[in-house]
């Protein structure tokens, strides 16, 4: 997800870091021409063990062009394909990696 897991301030391209409250909430955010946008991530204990990760995506699509871009992006489902996509990439490293003990 970000380049360097031990660094939270090292988020992807598009975003910034909001928040990183440990252990349980990381939050990023950005802008760009037609829209300005959330991601946060949170994290709570899975009663078979392990760590239960959830994403909320927040958005707004000021003006016409805004309008626009919602359209096609949530829409057309690609929003929710691209947000899928990202959870099963978090999930497949988080169990090809050992876990750290803090």
């Amino acid at each position: 997800m970000y380049s360097n897991p031990s660094d939270p301030e090292t988020v992807p391209f598009g975003f910034a870091l909001e928040a990183a409250e440990q252990p349980d909430r990381f939050a990023l955010k950005g802008r760009h021409w037609f829209s300005v946008y959330k991601l946060i991530f949170l994290l709570s204990d899975d009663p078979a063990g392990g760590t239960r990760v959830a994403a909320q995506t927040w958005a707004a699509f000021p003006g016409v062009k805004g309008r626009v871009y919602r359209a096609m992006v949530i829409g057309s489902g690609g929003h929710r394909v691209v947000v899928r996509n990202m959870l099963r990439r978090i999930a497949a490293q988080a169990i090809s990696e050992p876990t750290q003990q803090v």
